[in-house]
């Protein structure tokens, strides 16, 4: 089922998200419809926040990306419980990102390019490891919706005072989507 995208200014997205359990209700049934809500909205990254969860789920689709980035071919993963442990502040690289839940906004954001992330995947394994490239970018976009962060968070004071006003337009529900949403008034 493809569920409505949270548009900036739904308090859930600036909320903590929640570590979940196993036994999370209908889990499976979420995580299929996270991926089906990704495709529809022609995005990468998906965190159940958008959603209007706030637990600590992400999804992640590089395949669509992999004809540009062909390391990528096949890349499809599910990040449960996902903690950033450290970021390697030694090398950084600045690049343009948009998200879902602000259509139409695009900024550039200075991420570190390597980070120590610990997460379970869909069948709760445990995984412990350094990632680096555009898979850490694409990670700690992602792993910010699950500690209420959103990437213009990142932006300087200057740009986003210069955003200031496609913000508000988001929250006051006026902007064009191609995608179902779920603004915050109408």
């Amino acid at each position: 089922m493809i569920l409505p995208i949270y548009i900036y200014g739904q308090p859930v997205l600036r909320k903590e998200a929640e570590d979940i359990t196993p036994d999370y209700p209908q889990l499976k049934e979420l995580i299929a419809d996270m991926w089906e809500t990704l495709a529809e909205s022609d995005g990468i990254g998906l965190a159940a926040p958008q959603i209007g969860k706030p637990i600590r789920l992400s999804v992640i689709d590089l395949d669509v990306i992999s004809e540009d980035l062909p390391e990528y071919k096949g890349f499809r993963q599910v990040y449960i419980n996902p903690h950033i442990i450290e970021y390697d502040e030694t090398e950084t690289d600045t690049s343009e990102e948009g998200c879902l839940s602000l259509p139409a906004i695009h900024e550039k954001v200075t991420r570190p390019t390597r980070i120590h992330v610990e997460w379970d995947d869909e069948d709760f394994k445990h995984h412990d490891e350094w990632i680096d490239g555009y898979l850490a970018r694409v990670m700690q976009h992602e792993f910010d919706h699950l500690d209420g962060k959103m990437f213009v968070d990142h932006v300087s004071p200057l740009r986003k005072q210069l955003i200031k006003s496609k913000l508000r337009a988001l929250i006051q529900g006026r902007y064009r989507c191609a995608y179902k949403t779920k603004p915050v008034r109408k």
